[in-house]
């Protein structure tokens, strides 16, 4: 008898079997491949990496890099990581710096040294449905605090924040510009939640992947409220980050993390013990980017808002829909009137106008009767997706 018929119990373990799947992966694949379908389900750009950094990696390549690297990632790189963060925000340095196989990996080695089973985390939703759940991996008890949506868009109750942060909790998890509902955090709500957490001795794991996209300054100035601007060295702050939205670069899988220096050497045991280290040529590519990539990201930044100008306006000129001007990020959260089950509601865009949308139930039941829609893309298949979606909802 093999140990499979003796042991029928092959499930992975409670925690696991727990997680809950991705809804949007779900609405994906009613369609995925369908070259019919206009794809605005997932968070990613409509343009390829552009040719300068895709090029530094066909260099390294041709010259051979192809071994093992440092857990932490290549001096040149933590430096222009380090030197780049040091511009934006407070002075760190290389030091506090390690180069991650994506910003998911990021977070994930983030919770894995800071949180234990049963820790409390509470985090700001809606969001995006990996944050919350990477803590439960772990065995965490996660609480949810939800912003509010209102005629000037979503906002977040730091007082109502403030008391979910009892003390004994472990971390608060802050996107901020936001994922999915483009709200960020303005610098008084932050040097509060950083008083309070201090106090407690809370850690704050920020995910600032979108700190880039963000729309309330000139293109100059666009970088996000952060908690690196008002914390010390030795503050409880882990920053997480990834190269995916601001250059361009999502199939490439690069982050990295900002932590207190003390952080470091654990979070060097936890990359050996998942991935090791990034690949090399993938790291020389990020060195041009951080480096050259300025125009990149000014061109960017010009092109959505311009379709999220767009696309805000089409939305709420349909009857029945509710969309707000998000202040950063790359998505429209908005609300459709009448809609009680919004994967459903996905999926039936899918299958009859070929329309592919992010169900709001995916990002916790806060999102629930709204619906995401990634607006990186040209404002031509945006008035295309918006004519779809009227025809949809009888009111073309």
């Amino acid at each position: 008898m093999t140990a499979e018929l003796r042991d029928p119990d092959l499930h992975a373990r409670r925690a696991v079997r727990s997680l809950v799947a991705s809804q949007i992966r779900e609405v994906a694949n009613v369609g995925i491949g369908d070259a019919a379908i206009l794809p605005f389900w997932f968070g990613e750009p409509d343009q390829v990496t552009p040719a300068y950094i895709r090029d530094a990696a066909v260099a390294s390549l041709d010259a051979g890099e192809t071994f093992y690297t440092q857990n932490f990632g290549i001096p040149e790189l933590r430096e222009a990581i380090a030197d780049y963060v040091s511009r934006w925000h407070r002075r760190v340095a290389a030091g506090n710096i390690a180069v991650t196989a994506s910003g998911m990996s990021a977070l994930m080695l983030s919770v894995e040294a800071l949180i234990d089973p049963g820790d409390r985390v509470v985090c700001v939703t809606p969001l995006w449905p990996n944050l919350t759940e990477i803590p439960k991996i772990l065995g965490a008890d996660v609480v949810r605090v939800a912003l509010s949506f209102g005629a000037d868009g979503w906002n977040l109750d730091v007082a109502r924040l403030l008391d979910a942060l009892t003390p004994g909790t472990r971390a608060v998890l802050i996107n901020s510009p936001n994922n999915p509902t483009g709200w960020t955090i303005d610098r008084a709500g932050q040097a509060a939640i950083l008083e309070h957490c201090r106090k407690h001795g809370i850690w704050i794991i920020a995910d600032d992947v979108y700190e880039r996209l963000y729309y309330d300054a000139p293109a100059a100035l666009a970088c996000a409220p952060s908690f690196l601007d008002l914390g010390d060295p030795g503050d409880r702050i882990v920053s997480t980050n990834s190269f995916s939205k601001t250059w361009l670069m999502t199939g490439w899988r690069l982050g990295w993390i900002v932590a207190p220096g003390a952080l470091l050497p654990d979070l060097g045991k936890l990359i050996e013990y998942n991935t090791s280290c990034s690949p090399t040529f993938v790291q020389r590519a990020a060195v041009v980017a951080i480096n050259a990539g300025e125009p990149t990201i000014a061109q960017t930044l010009e092109r959505y808002r311009a379709a999220r100008d767009f696309l805000v306006a089409a939305l709420n000129a349909i009857p029945g829909v509710s969309a707000a001007a998000p202040k950063g990020a790359m998505y429209i959260f908005f609300r459709v009137a009448g809609i009680t089950d919004s994967l459903e509601f996905c999926k039936r865009l899918v299958r009859e106008v070929s329309l592919g949308l992010a169900p709001g139930s995916a990002f916790g039941p806060e999102g629930e009767g709204f619906v995401r829609w990634c607006f990186a893309a040209d404002t031509d298949r945006l008035a295309d997706g918006v004519a779809r979606l009227r025809r949809a909802l009888g009111r073309s």
